[in-house]
């Protein structure tokens, strides 16, 4: 456990033995935080993550660092953003510091130049937010609101959304999300025990239906009533 410590040198396994040690502790250390510092990232999200890559990287590229005393440091960082997020679920005071309310970009087609200046945009970064949501025009936007992970909350003007079933009061089928039975040529047998289907039953529909066998199929789905939806390799 040498390599463990600050040396003057390392050998090759010692410099590896480092990184791998530093990947799972980084592991366990981001699936203690949550999925919430992965995928968004606020005040105190940005922050730890910024700290933490320091951290981190330094043993890794210094070999008179040892690596105890950055994992000590990051378990107590890690102690202390937990720390803040069930502060932060309990005062709403830290809440809107760590979290602040949304603020309006857009209103009513007009666009807020305060807005953008609390936000630190430009119009140029607000229209390109607006074609990414296939938005040519600023006057069809109802409400565009800056939220505090740096995203960009956009609401058309009722007249041009789009229209749906529901706007009519049409009966339509249920929500039904197709499962996956065949991937790369291979049968998910647990799917076809899930559904109460046999092997058989799947290479006889195949055969009827796409006259193919099981390893010709990129991807197969089968939903509630048993349609299925073939992908072969092309």
């Amino acid at each position: 456990m040498n390599f463990f410590h600050s040396q003057e040198t390392l050998n090759s396994m010692e410099w590896i033995l480092r990184a791998i040690i530093a990947f799972f502790f980084l592991l366990i250390i981001a699936k203690v935080m949550g999925q919430r510092a992965i995928s968004q990232l606020r005040l105190l999200d940005f922050a730890i993550t910024l700290v933490l890559g320091n951290i981190i990287a330094h043993p890794l590229s210094d070999e008179q660092l040892g690596m105890k005393g950055s994992m000590i440091t990051t378990i107590v960082l890690v102690v202390l953003y937990t720390g803040g997020l069930l502060v932060s679920l309990k005062s709403t005071r830290v809440d809107k510091f760590l979290d602040p309310s949304p603020f309006p970009l857009i209103k009513e087609g007009e666009i807020i130049y305060k807005g953008l200046k609390k936000a630190r945009i430009s119009i140029d970064h607000l229209l390109a937010e607006l074609r990414k949501e296939k938005i040519e025009d600023v006057k069809k936007v109802a409400l565009a609101l800056w939220e505090s992970d740096g995203k960009i909350s956009i609401f058309l003007d009722t007249k041009y959304e789009a229209l749906t079933p529901a706007t009519y009061q049409m009966k339509i089928e249920p929500f039904d999300l197709p499962q996956t039975i065949i991937k790369e040529g291979k049968i998910d047998y647990s799917a076809l025990q899930q559904l109460n289907l046999e092997e058989r039953w799947l290479i006889n529909t195949l055969q009827s239906l796409h006259q193919t066998e099981v390893h010709n199929v990129l991807l197969a789905t089968i939903d509630s009533k048993n349609n299925i939806k073939t992908f072969l390799y092309s």
